[in-house]
């Protein structure tokens, strides 16, 4: 039987309207689990954006801006510097 890779996460977490309790619900989900291969902030990062890029265009607006809100609020439990912008060429 193969084993997954993915975190352990709680239920419906990227359901939720609050980015903080995400990034803190993904912070323990990958600080507990033993099935990663990277560093915790980096599993955590890498679910959170898989699940944004799944959903694609099925996921509403307002919920998308919550989950990229969950992304700074991850760099801010996990105690990293915040991203800088992206400067698109205009």
């Amino acid at each position: 039987m193969a084993t997954s890779d993915a975190l352990d996460l709680e239920a419906d977490v990227f359901k939720r309207a609050d980015a903080k309790a995400i990034a803190r619900s993904l912070k323990r989900s990958a600080e507990r689990s033993h099935r990663r291969k990277s560093e915790p902030f980096r599993s955590a990062m890498s679910m959170l954006n898989f699940y944004i890029n799944r959903a694609g265009r099925n996921l509403p607006m307002k919920q998308r801006a919550v989950l990229e809100r969950a992304k700074d609020e991850l760099r801010v439990v996990f105690h990293r510097p915040p991203q800088r912008a992206l400067r698109r060429p205009g």
